[in-house]
């Protein structure tokens, strides 16, 4: 059993210092969240501004919620949908031509529970290019989505998954190769 007195937050686990992390997200609650639907470039200069590394014509709606987006990089022409979580206390890749639907999360931080300390730690999630994540995928720390993979929706990602393949199911099963017209 944990004991949370003994927890200690690894120096720059954040990366940034926690001013700047609270002025991050008191911009993300309003000026990012109240964005008008349409102002994409809005929302993708707020990210930039931020240290998050967002290609072309990204769409990133304003319910997303991105906890770190200093540890965040979207490439081209990538969708991220109403109401994802990219919780990104390790780095999150996407790649381009990606999309990631709503309600998905995507989470690259956990804790060791086998310590009593509960010490936290995070692992970086690759989603390559030309993937497509459908409604409600849980994603967990560590993970690689290779190139052109569907998820199907709602459901969770433990284990890397190969390219141009269909999974679905809690945990993800290969359904069947992704053959593309």
């Amino acid at each position: 059993m944990q004991n949370l007195n003994m927890f200690k937050m690894p120096g720059g686990f954040r990366g940034k210092s926690p001013i700047f992390v609270q002025i991050w997200w008191f911009v993300q609650a309003t000026l990012f969240a109240w964005s008008p639907q349409f102002l994409y470039g809005w929302r993708r200069f707020l990210l930039r501004c931020f240290g998050a590394k967002v290609g072309k014509g990204v769409i990133v709606r304003p319910s997303v919620k991105i906890t770190y987006p200093w540890k965040v990089s979207i490439g081209d022409y990538s969708w991220i949908g109403d109401e994802v979580v990219l919780y990104s206390l390790g780095e999150i890749e996407i790649g381009s031509n990606t999309v990631i639907s709503q309600r998905s999360y995507i989470c690259t931080g956990s804790h060791d529970y086998s310590k009593m300390e509960f010490p936290i730690h995070a692992n970086k999630i690759i989603i390559e290019d030309g993937c497509w994540l459908a409604t409600d995928v849980f994603v967990t720390p560590g993970v690689l989505i290779e190139k052109g993979t569907v998820v199907g929706a709602r459901s969770s990602v433990f284990k890397n998954l190969n390219a141009f393949s269909v999974y679905a199911g809690s945990p993800a099963k290969f359904i069947k190769i992704r053959e593309i017209e």
